[in-house]
């Protein structure tokens, strides 16, 4: 029987087109989705998002019914996964810096469910606004779904930057086999704070100010930092800071990105900042890492639990999306200054 789900439910973004797309190949269930992005700007399936459809239908010898930009219809029949050795383009379809991070969340849960590993390679955005750069994807999202037996190995060899994208990522995907639940509900102390300040075609010192900006305002709150510098191999222009954080039971990410007349300092102060809260409030791991580890926590059909610094309208969206395809009790719990989440099988 068809899966439908309205597009417009909630946060309303594309995540529920990624979440509906990958466990609608896990479980061979075909899906009706309608209203899709319905509130944004842009309606409808942009590149990114047309290209995580298209991505989607290739590993899982899928039919398609809508697969075209600014579609906000689409009916998706998935078939067998199939371990694939593969690339895609976001830019392919039109010119665009679409995320390739969120086309590769796309494909990943399906594929640690492939009969065999795969290497999936991806062009386009890699450090790009409102998606997760390439870094928070494989320092802190990776880690935590490596500790319940989903392994990935994740190299980029190009960045791509908004407006041209053009970057390149790489994916080693073995399939999931012994899976186990995950429990995060203390950070315990903070260990190591370590970095990287990096820019692409722009001066270098660039980089050093944005380094020098954020291990300045780390050491006023006591904390020492080792932050490397990088001059990034793109296409493009831009500039990124990224914090990695390691506490004793947790690992949380802080970025920021350059843009046209924001300076260096402004930058490493937007990481540091998303730092520092995240120490103020409750929770064991950061908002983003929530939305993203929800959907594996649901499949390993193992209890879990986490602790967040925020319960946010996305990963409540998201769990309403999960809840089509998977029997699983998700019970959230709000808690001053953070929540949460529990997966019951």
């Amino acid at each position: 029987m068809t899966i439908k789900i309205d597009g417009s439910y909630g946060e309303g973004g594309g995540q529920i087109l990624r979440t509906s797309l990958s466990l609608s190949c896990v479980t061979k269930r075909p899906i009706e989705i309608y209203n899709i992005r319905k509130g944004r700007k842009k309606p409808g399936l942009q590149p990114q998002h047309l290209t995580c459809v298209n991505a989607a239908q290739a590993i899982s010898d899928a039919e398609a019914q809508g697969a075209e930009l600014q579609s906000q219809n689409l009916i998706f029949i998935p078939k067998k996964i199939k371990a694939e050795d593969c690339l895609f383009d976001v830019g392919e379809i039109k010119g665009s810096a679409g995320s390739a991070s969120l086309v590769l969340q796309t494909l990943l849960l399906p594929l640690f469910y492939a009969d065999a590993p795969s290497t999936v390679t991806i062009i386009g955005g890699t450090h790009v606004p409102w998606s997760p750069p390439f870094h928070y994807l494989k320092d802190v999202f990776g880690a935590a779904i490596a500790k319940m037996g989903f392994k990935i190995a994740l190299d980029i060899e190009r960045w791509g930057w908004y407006p041209i994208g053009g970057g390149r990522i790489r994916a080693a995907i073995n399939p999931a086999k012994s899976l186990q639940g995950i429990n995060i509900t203390e950070r315990g102390k903070l260990k190591t704070v370590t970095g990287i300040s990096a820019v692409s075609n722009l001066p270098l010192s660039i980089a050093e100010r944005q380094r020098d900006k954020g291990i300045s305002l780390l050491n006023k709150k006591g904390i020492e930092a080792d932050i490397e510098i990088i001059n990034a191999p793109s296409v493009g222009k831009g500039t990124f800071f990224f914090l990695l954080t390691e506490f004793e039971n947790s690992i949380a990410g802080f970025s920021s990105l350059g843009a046209i007349g924001k300076k260096a300092e402004e930058v490493a102060g937007e990481a540091c900042k998303g730092l520092f809260d995240f120490i103020e409030a409750k929770g064991a791991i950061d908002s983003h890492l929530s939305d993203q580890l929800i959907l594996y926590m649901a499949m390993a059909g193992k209890e879990s639990s986490f602790t967040t610094n925020q319960i946010t309208q996305h990963l409540l969206t998201n769990i309403w999306a999960i809840k089509h395809f998977l029997p699983v009790e998700i019970k959230v719990e709000d808690i001053n200054g953070g929540g949460r989440v529990t997966v019951l099988p």
